[in-house]
């Protein structure tokens, strides 16, 4: 079955969890640099996660991606992550920003110009990816859609509160997110946005 053929509607939390949570490990491969997602929780989920990679070695880059300014803040998504990776030790100039964008698509199209003005994309072998665990396969597909075909990627889910595989379905919140999340995906592949591709349901 492949996703075009599907409908949200239709599946069970079961199939919503094995859509959206299977196939997202990290396989502790090193990268040439650290994409992180913007939210308006990714300084609290995402940007620890990222900044522990770093650390650990994985990558020397961090890319911070999102223009999105919550809550009336005058910074964007992107700033908002970077000062915070300064504070957890990253140094400013390991640091890059993509400040644009306002949704998964963008984060993928504007960071391709930043990855390719600081690496030159033909010189990117993987990328390691951060985001909540529930969004990360929208956004390894939209990678894959998107990006040059030898740039690999590997996955590095960061737990929220409410949205993780083990307790989405027990609250009225996390319900809410993976099902909408489960639609846009369906719906983005539907419409042509992102590429086809077959699940095992």
């Amino acid at each position: 079955m492949y996703l075009s053929e599907l409908e949200v509607e239709k599946l069970s939390d079961a199939q919503v969890t094995k859509l959206l949570f299977s196939d997202i490990e990290d396989d502790f491969a090193n990268g040439d640099c650290i994409l992180v997602a913007g939210s308006s929780k990714a300084v609290k989920y995402r940007v620890p996660k990222a900044v522990e990679l770093y650390k650990q070695g994985r990558a020397n880059k961090l890319l911070f991606s999102g223009g999105v300014k919550w809550n009336e803040s005058d910074f964007s998504e992107a700033d908002s992550m970077k000062r915070e990776a300064i504070a957890l030790g990253v140094s400013e100039k390991d640091i890059l920003l993509e400040d644009q964008s306002l949704h998964t698509l963008e984060n993928v199209l504007a960071s391709l110009f930043v990855l390719n003005r600081e690496f030159h994309l033909y010189r990117i072998k993987r990328i390691l990816v951060v985001t909540t665990s529930y969004h990360m396969k929208r956004l390894h597909l939209t990678l894959q859609t998107y990006m040059p075909n030898w740039i690999t990627y590997t996955l590095c889910p960061a737990d929220d509160t409410f949205t993780r595989k083990d307790n989405w379905f027990l609250s009225e919140l996390g319900r809410k997110r993976v099902r909408d999340e489960a639609a846009k995906l369906i719906k983005y592949v539907k419409q042509g946005a992102l590429r086809d591709m077959k699940v095992d349901l």
